[in-house]
Parts: structure tokens; sequence; C-alpha cells
């Protein structure tokens, strides 16, 4: 079954840009991805939700998600209550629907 993960940031004012650039070549790195999207939420808030062939895959990529992370962290704004600079989750699907 396939899996999701989905983490939310917020970009430091004018940095925007840098942080949507170092996204640009993960899909051929991250063994296991079917597709991932950046969406905006808000002034510089965003959340890239990721689709997995299964948990094993996320699971796996972790490393591959973390040295991503950390070329483009000092781009990122703490997001308080202890989160750091990112409130990642993920999970297998368990209901599937158009």
């Amino acid at each position: 079954m396939t899996a999701f993960n989905a983490v939310r940031f917020r970009v430091k004012p004018a940095r925007d840009q840098e942080f949507l650039d170092a996204h640009k070549t993960i899909g051929a790195t991250w063994q296991g991805l079917l597709r991932a999207n950046i969406i905006k939420t808000g002034d510089r808030s965003y959340c890239i939700i990721a689709e997995w062939q299964d948990m094993d895959a996320c699971i796996k990529a972790r490393p591959h998600m973390i040295s991503t992370l950390n070329t483009f962290r000092d781009t990122l704004e703490d997001l308080g209550g202890g989160l750091g600079v990112t409130d990642p989750v993920a999970g297998p699907v368990v209901l599937s629907m158009k």
C-alpha cells in the first residue's frame, strides 16, 4: 500500500525562491518517491506532500530528506512550540478515494 508524508515549513522573509529551488532535484534522488508537491499554505508558509511506493520506501528515504533539509535549513524559521523548523508526519494509506 502506498504511503504519504507531509512536512510543514515557514520560510524566512525573502527566502521563498531559495527554499523552492532546493527541492527541484528530489525526484531523481529519492528512491521510491512516486510524486511530490509543495503547496503554499500562507504568507511564507509551505507544506510538502509526498507519495511513496510504500512506508518502507518513505522510511528508507529519511536520510535523503534530512540531507536535502540541511541544504536549505537556514532559510527556515522555527515553528515554535518545540517543533523546530519542520512539522513532519507520515503514514500508510488506509483509505483511498478519488
